[in-house]
């Protein structure tokens, strides 16, 4: 059997497609049938298609049969989306080895891990620049997306609050009466919800809300092929797409949890008046008496590098959509989980950087 392009780049994609054109004239010159070996190749766009689809045609027409083999899963759902392409089979594993499986495995991650990290630092970039003027924003769109993440959250974000709040009191009361400790009630409510619980509470509720949407949109995008038109046109999508959601979110984000704090505050000030016996005067006396501008600090610091997190994570799932609309759904809840898990892994770190550096 003759193998045509056994050497196709890792991205099959418009930038590399156009430099493949003179292995076209091969197929009419030849006899046989033609093999093409997708094995190299992680990624493929709507222009990598039509190239295996003119491929396929020219093959036809030459009466040669064309066989399409080494195609990972998720290329080989989107080549059967076309009926013009001949079924491409997935690489035969010889073995079994566990040592094997774990070096693949670990290879994905590192790949994954690598195709965030330069998600992150694009979009750092495009947001840096478009801040100092280099590049213009759609008007409106960072308002839209403000709207969309924060002033939609704030009833959600603010019942959360006040629950755990009111909960923090109830639970430590007990505890606290049997010393005649009632006062400091105040401090476990406070500096607890400013430092901590404030901006996890809404984190969690924007990755749930908004971490999904992102990926949704981006993924669907993906899917539709919207991002490869972007990309076309000469629009960079990270700097189309992603750019408002991190500007919308590093603005809404600090205001959710100053909203969820004193949502919680004012569930735990109203535990502690009326069923501590704790007077108003004394509540708030304490909480100017604690509370530093360090503890509000911590907090917000702590809200933008979550709110960073479950924006990156979001769109980083929503470009790596292959498929169709159940890729879609597990590109979603994929982005809601990993960012509840990224929130939280960055609260403990952060938690020791904010503890042993005094």
């Amino acid at each position: 059997m003759s193998h045509l392009l056994t050497q196709l780049p890792p991205r099959l994609t418009a930038e590399t497609v156009p430099r493949l054109a003179p292995a076209l004239a091969e197929i009419s010159r030849g006899e046989g049938p033609l093999a093409v070996d997708l094995t190299p190749v992680a990624h493929i766009d709507s222009a990598g298609v039509a190239f295996l689809t003119l491929v396929a045609r020219r093959a036809s027409a030459a009466e040669r049969d064309l066989h399409v083999t080494g195609a990972s899963p998720a290329i080989a759902r989107t080549l059967r989306m076309f009926p013009a392409l001949p079924a491409a089979t997935a690489p035969e594993r010889t073995s079994s080895n566990p040592i094997a499986d774990l070096g693949a495995r670990g290879e994905s991650a590192i790949n994954e891990a690598g195709a965030f990290l330069q998600l992150s630092a694009d979009a750092l970039w495009f947001t840096g620049m478009t801040l100092l003027g280099r590049y213009r924003l759609r008007p409106g769109v960072v308002t839209w997306e403000m709207a969309a993440m924060g002033s939609r959250a704030l009833g959600v974000v603010g019942l959360i609050a006040f629950l755990v709040g009111a909960t923090m009191g109830l639970q430590s009361a007990a505890q606290l009466r049997r010393f005649g400790a009632d006062i400091f009630v105040v401090d476990l409510i406070v500096i607890t919800l400013l430092r901590e619980l404030g901006p996890l509470m809404a984190a969690i509720v924007v990755a749930g809300r908004s971490g999904a949407a992102i990926a949704a949109e981006i993924g669907t995008m993906v899917v539709t092929e919207e991002v490869d038109a972007l990309r076309t046109m000469g629009l960079h999508p990270i700097r189309f797409l992603v750019v408002p959601k991190v500007i919308a979110i590093t603005v809404v984000q600090p205001v959710l949890t100053i909203f969820a704090n004193a949502l919680g505050v004012l569930g735990g000030f109203l535990v502690a008046t009326v069923y501590l016996d704790v007077g108003a005067d004394s509540f708030l006396n304490r909480t100017l008496e604690i509370v530093q501008v360090r503890d509000v600090m911590t907090g917000l610091v702590k809200s933008l590098l979550f709110a960073w997190l479950i924006v990156l994570l979001g769109a980083h799932f929503g470009m790596t959509t292959r498929g169709g609309a159940d890729a879609v759904g597990r590109s979603t809840t994929t982005s809601v989980v990993a960012g509840i898990f990224a929130v939280v892994v960055a609260d403990a770190f952060a938690s020791l950087v904010f503890y042993f550096g005094g």
